[in-house]
Formats: structure tokens, C-alpha cells, sequence
């Protein structure tokens, strides 16, 4: 299946060095690696109340100076100004129901009671956005969630996000050329597995 290249990604997070580290924030740190990797640079923009970096061909990296719950708030704002359709936009987050090490690219699809997801829904009118799932476990109760994604991971739980990361980074090329099939088999497969059905 192809699709339309996108045009904007969303790296969900929260602002603040105090969260720069905290599995929440594990869309930023994608978003921060793909601009490395593309030699681009952030800069605050206050009407599309983010980070914003420009790419070749119309993309647009955004990360939200909202804090999770208004992340719609920044992506709309852009979206509209740039007449972005939500089906050209890929949303990276971070993702409780995969353990550390897993990635899942999807279209659409429910929230799994994401906030951050909620809120660009509500915004965009729509579900029907790309997602790039990046696994941070789950800490077994749900009373604890809260207090789990706002912590950092441990060292080898961060060393296997980086190395799913790494396996996002590889398949960029396919997405940017909406390839997304292609891009889903490669971020799909678990680590240690050549073949693995994709959801």
C-alpha cells in the first residue's frame, strides 16, 4: 500500500528539561533524530505554539509546546495554516501496550487512551492520522500509569527504544515517499525476528 508522503510529524512530549527524559517524551526524542539525521533545525514558532522545523519538499517536524493534553491545540494550528490533511500527518508516540524495543506503524485506529492522541482527534476531527508507536511497557497496574510514563526508563529499557528508533530511522526514506508498507515491515519486525505479521 502507498499513500500520500507526509507532510507533517508530530513528536509528542511534554516541554521542560524536567520531562526531557521520561518515557512520555518519546516522541520528541524520535523527532530530534530525524532532524539530526536530515540536518535540520527547531525553532520555537509561537503561532503554532511548538518547535518547528522545516524540511525538503513541504515537511514540516513539530513538537508541541502544549504539554500532552492541548497537543491538538499545536498541531491543528499548523495543519490548517499549511492545509495539511490529517491523513498526511504521522504522530510519534510513546506507547504503554508494547514492551521496550517494539515500534508499530499504523494508520488510524483507536487511542489507547493517549491524551496526547485525544486531543489531536478532537482537534483534527478525525482518527484517521498515521501513528509511529514507539513501546515503553506498562507498569502493571493502572493506577501507576501516570506516575510511570512521567518517569524516566531504566538504562536498558532506554537502550532498546533507541535500537526500535534506529529501526525507524532506517525505514525514513520509505515514508518519505509514502512507501508505508514497505516502512511497516521493516518497523514492525521485532528485535531478533526476521518476519513478523504486521498489525
Amino acid at each position: 500500500m502507498s499513500s500520500k508522503p507526509p507532510r507533517l510529524i508530530v513528536g509528542l512530549g511534554n516541554p521542560g528539561a524536567e520531562y526531557s527524559e521520561t518515557r512520555h517524551n518519546a516522541g520528541f526524542w524520535f523527532c530530534e533524530r530525524l532532524a539530526g539525521d536530515l540536518g535540520l533545525r527547531f525553532n520555537r514558532e509561537s503561532r503554532f505554539h511548538g518547535q518547528v522545523a522545516k524540511g525538503p519538499d513541504g515537511l514540516w517536524l513539530l513538537m508541541p509546546d502544549t504539554f500532552m493534553n492541548r497537543s491538538g491545540q499545536s498541531v491543528s494550528a499548523l495543519a490548517r495554516f499549511y492545509r495539511i490533511a490529517p491523513e498526511e500527518i504521522l504522530v510519534v508516540h510513546d506507547e504503554l501496550d508494547l514492551p521496550p524495543g517494539q515500534a508499530r506503524l499504523k494508520f488510524g485506529g483507536g487511542l489507547g487512551g493517549h491524551n496526547g492522541l485525544k486531543d489531536i482527534t478532537s482537534h483534527c476531527g478525525t482518527q484517521d492520522y498515521w501513528r509511529l508507536r514507539f513501546g515503553i511497557g506498562h507498569p502493571g497496574d493502572r493506577n501507576a500509569v501516570v506516575s510511570y510514563v512521567l518517569k524516566p526508563p531504566r538504562k536498558e529499557e532506554h537502550e532498546a527504544i533507541a535500537v526500535a528508533m534506529d529501526r525507524a530511522l532506517l525505514a525514513w526514506p520509505d515514508i518519505a515517499r509514502g512507501a508505508f508498507e514497505v516502512a511497516t515491515q521493516k518497523i514492525n519486525t521485532r528485535p531478533g525476528r526476521a518476519k513478523e505479521a504486521t498489525s
